[in-house]
């Protein structure tokens, strides 16, 4: 069986990316962003993309990068406030934006890994979420009809990975990254540390490797805080 081990990001989204194409991004804000993969899609000069993840990152940092040189067509989200080139293509018509509550948003990819195209949520009934949508009543609540979730590609980060695409994450970097990585034709996994099979104990692998169709080790890694909060030192 070849390797899911490939040396670098862009070798590692050869032959996988097109324009036109649906990517799903994990991260929350810029944590366990695979930022590694990003650029490589940013240097691919692919368009016209449709990206799903929570939110698009900062200005010129993650997903942040890709609206900058407008690669990007269509984004599905539930939070862009971070994000000044977001709202000023979005006010222009340049981008179009299908916004979700952020559980809705989570369940839609997860669904999606799960082989559910739809299912029914009380949330945003009676609001601008539920226009065109199906709604139905169920013991007396009314409830939205949404779609379940599913892309070309995933691109996740993980804090540990091995050889054979076995995935652990770490802390809140988790995030949306093992529903997306269920969720997609092709999942390409950027790991910090890279070992082989047999490394973990199988109780703390998060994504099982069978979902993961290639690998990456990041050489370095650039963690970076997207709102930093400090108190005064005192004397």
């Amino acid at each position: 069986m070849a390797s899911k081990v490939y040396k670098n990001a862009a070798m590692a989204l050869a032959g996988l990316l097109h324009d036109g194409m649906t990517i799903m991004s994990g991260g929350f804000g810029l944590c366990g962003i695979a930022g590694a993969l990003i650029e490589a899609i940013r240097d691919s000069g692919v368009r016209d993309l449709t990206l799903i993840s929570n939110n698009a990152g900062i200005d010129g940092v993650g997903l942040g990068m890709l609206l900058e040189t407008r690669q990007v067509k269509k984004m599905i989200s539930s939070y862009v406030g971070e994000n000044a080139t977001f709202a000023r293509q979005y006010l222009a018509g340049e981008l179009e934006i299908e916004f979700n509550p952020q559980g809705t948003l989570a369940e839609r990819i997860r669904a999606g890994g799960a082989g559910i195209p739809a299912f029914f949520t009380a949330t945003g009934y009676g609001t601008d979420v539920a226009k065109n949508k199906e709604t139905r009543e169920f013991d007396g609540r009314h409830y939205v009809m949404e779609r379940g979730l599913f892309a070309d590609l995933a691109i996740v980060h993980a804090w540990k990975g091995d050889t054979e695409g076995n995935l652990v994450y770490r802390k809140t970097a988790r995030n949306f990254n093992p529903m997306m990585a269920t969720a997609a034709r092709y999942t390409v996994a950027e790991v910090e540390h890279l070992e082989e099979p047999g490394s973990f104990d199988p109780d703390h692998i998060i994504t099982p490797g069978i979902f993961v169709k290639r690998i990456i080790r990041l050489d370095k890694i650039d963690k970076r805080i997207e709102q930093r909060t400090v108190r005064e030192r005192t004397a």
